[in-house]
């Protein structure tokens, strides 16, 4: 900290929200529900929190010498629980933006970068990207027009004063930083729906959204270091640290963002008729003889109910392994694997919307039925997707 109210280094960042997959909740204590979601507050952010401190208490010894040292750190806190709560709002924007978009927020959690929100379901379309993006930032600039407002009302030289300075800095800096035009900030995001929307493709947004990322990245340290250096000053050594691990942060969202869209890219070029095994349908009433006499090698087997809906698949050696005599008394069920319900995967899929469809049906099934709208006409093996997305994006990234 400075002797002028203002931190010499950057607070922490509100993280860009992610659009997630079911995974792994964040480990900490849930302390509320927001947006339907658990509002977690991690082990990392006590780290973050009693390190603001310290620091940000230097600058209240200096600003306010006739404060006792209890009082300055008393202070130190007030100004980082502040700061918190204002990367809380943030995420609290995010959240509630996102599930009135249509998706289920998962969990708000508070970490040692200040936040994230974590949401499933994907995002659509590029304005619904850029509205829940831009709400974050957004909230952080009024909260700032709102500190300096009532800063305006008060006695400078007061401890009241100091805090509203301070909220108001600290929150107009999350907010135009986080609209930083490079993922994995908010900026980052508002970039990627903006060329999405222009050229119609999402993942040549995510790449050119990750390398201005990594220029942001690479930027802030040069913001941090060249101007001293230009000046013939010495380098403060805590903007290095802060800079560094803002920048390190960044890389490394901004590395991930370029990967994921070049994997975006590279599934794209998956389709379901390059992947399918042709099928012949059977009913459900059929009996392990009535489908032998149906059995093309070269196609699966898929049981159909009355109304043409696929619900099992049969295994060939079950079916095989059933003695001739007994073929005519046993039901096909018992050599079949049943099938989750739900409809079938479009003959026509193409790219991430296969992916999606195997999510939705796959289950524990290993194949999943594909349909031209009206009949079963194969089946998709969720092993051949998994290995053709490994080869497409292993084959991109080499």
């Amino acid at each position: 900290m400075t002797s002028d109210d203002r931190p010499s280094g950057p607070p922490t960042p509100a993280s860009r929200q992610r659009a997630a997959p079911a995974e792994p909740r964040t480990k900490g204590w849930v302390v509320a529900r927001l947006a339907g979601a658990p509002v977690i507050i991690t082990p990392s952010w006590f780290v973050a929190a009693i390190a603001l401190t310290l620091l940000y208490a230097n600058t209240v010894g200096a600003g306010r010498p006739w404060l006792g040292t209890t009082s300055v750190y008393g202070v130190a806190l007030a100004f980082v629980l502040l700061l918190f709560a204002s990367v809380f709002l943030h995420e609290v924007a995010h959240a509630y933006v996102a599930r009135a978009r249509g998706h289920e927020v998962r969990e708000l959690a508070l970490t040692l970068w200040g936040g994230h929100t974590a949401y499933t379901g994907g995002v659509g379309r590029p304005l619904d990207a850029f509205l829940v993006a831009v709400v974050g930032p957004a909230t952080n600039l009024v909260l700032a027009g709102a500190f300096w407002g009532v800063f305006q009302t008060t006695d400078p030289w007061g401890v009241p004063a100091m805090l509203l300075y301070a909220g108001a800095f600290s929150n107009l800096f999350v907010g135009v930083f986080n609209l930083l035009p490079g993922l994995p900030l908010d900026g980052g995001q508002v970039l990627e729906s903006g060329v999405w929307a222009v050229t119609g493709d999402r993942a040549r947004g995510t790449v050119a959204a990750g390398w201005i990322g990594r220029v942001v990245a690479v930027g802030i340290v040069a913001w941090a270091v060249l101007p001293r250096l230009s000046r013939g000053e010495d380098i403060d050594l805590t903007t290095v640290v802060w800079s560094t691990l803002i920048a390190a942060f960044l890389w490394s969202g901004a590395t991930q963002a370029v990967r994921q869209g070049r994997a975006r890219m590279a599934i794209a070029t998956l389709a379901v008729t390059d992947l399918m095994v042709p099928a012949v349908t059977v009913p459900v009433t059929a009996t392990v003889e009535d489908a032998r006499r149906s059995v093309v090698s070269t196609h699966a087997m898929v049981v159909v109910d009355a109304a043409g809906t696929a619900v099992a698949v049969v295994e060939p050696t079950a079916l095989s392994a059933v003695p001739v005599d007994q073929a005519s008394r046993t039901p096909l069920s018992a050599t079949s694997i049943p099938l989750p319900p739900g409809p079938g995967v479009p003959v026509t899929a193409r790219g991430a919307d296969v992916l999606d469809a195997v999510a939705d049906r796959g289950g524990d099934a290993p194949v999943v039925p594909v349909t031209d709208g009206v009949r079963v006409v194969g089946v998709l093996p969720v092993g051949a997707v998994v290995q053709a997305v490994r080869a497409v994006t292993e084959g991109r990234r080499a």
